[in-house]
């Protein structure tokens, strides 16, 4: 398989391996939702269980030309639609959740009970995002900008093993990680460069498989080969990430919020650890965002 290097190249990805995967969307009263909801329909790679205000729900245009692939359970409390969801997930009747117009946390209220949720024991919950940036020359992964707010060491090899799994999905099979500091130094004083060179010496032990781990290393020296030079830096990694990983959710989410403002980068995430993956969009991500979420979930299915 030849690597997916853009958000086009996934979707024509799907439907020429014929994949089509049924969503779980929760509360799906916006219009970025229903637009993202829509094209995939159109492009056929899902079919959807709409969980929320059928009387809303019934308004959505691809209801009329989709009917045969679209169910709609009317549930009118969020709270009660995102534990159906979730059951319907836990049940093997759906392959993956969105969340539309509901908040954030409670969704994940009903994803992480301990009785009634998908997230198994021993599992963890965090966050991959890909970005289609039009200075880079290939789709950028990083975690994680919405849920681990200070890693810990082995939260951070937990994701690792989640987010190359996934990017060997998107064909990649030696997958280049950038550990994302301010420098390359290793300093105590920032205990995510000590558990960097722990990954490092982790990674060249093979126990990531097939990867290139380096860093500690900034953003720009991951992301541009002169920059690596100037520093005289030597690795495969430099310039070519396929994968940063940022030492907390602070330095993610900004670098996301950064990239899609002023860089006009399309983003797609999910979810990972669960028993399913999970769309949990920003409540201001594009409808194309969203779609593209959606795909990078169909294929992470």
């Amino acid at each position: 398989m030849q690597p997916i290097s853009n958000f086009s190249e996934l979707v024509g990805h799907l439907l020429a391996e014929n994949i089509r995967k049924k969503i779980a969307v929760v509360c799906a009263d916006d219009p970025e939702t229903e637009y993202a909801v829509t094209r995939a329909l159109d492009e056929g790679f899902a079919d959807f269980v709409m969980v929320g205000d059928a009387d809303r729900l019934k308004a959505y245009p691809a209801l009329q030309n989709y009917a045969d692939r679209i169910e709609i359970i009317d549930i009118k409390d969020s709270d009660e639609a995102a534990r159906f969801a979730v059951s319907m997930a836990r049940e093997k009747r759906v392959d993956a959740i969105m969340k539309g117009i509901i908040n954030t946390d409670n969704l994940l209220h009903a994803i992480l009970n301990k009785e009634t949720g998908i997230l198994p024991k021993g599992a963890l919950l965090t966050h991959l995002t890909a970005a289609q940036i039009p200075s880079y020359h290939k789709l950028l992964f990083f975690s994680d900008a919405a849920v681990i707010p200070y890693p810990t060491l082995e939260q951070r090899v937990a994701t690792i093993r989640y987010d190359l799994s996934t990017l060997r999905r998107f064909g990649i099979a030696e997958p280049k990680v950038a550990l994302i500091h301010f420098t390359e130094k290793v300093n105590p004083k920032f205990p995510n460069s000590v558990d960097y060179r722990t990954i490092v010496e982790m990674s060249d032990k093979g126990e990531f498989g097939k990867a290139i781990i380096a860093g500690p290393m900034d953003a720009k020296t991951a992301c541009d080969r002169h920059s690596a030079q100037v520093k005289h830096i030597a690795s495969p990694v430099c310039g070519d990430a396929d994968l940063m990983i940022f030492p907390n959710i602070e330095s993610g989410n900004t670098f996301y919020k950064t990239i899609t403002l002023f860089a006009k980068a399309e983003t797609a995430g999910i979810l990972q650890g669960p028993e399913v993956p999970v769309i949990l969009p920003s409540r201001s991500d594009s409808g194309p965002s969203k779609f593209y979420s959606l795909a990078m979930a169909v294929l992470n299915a």
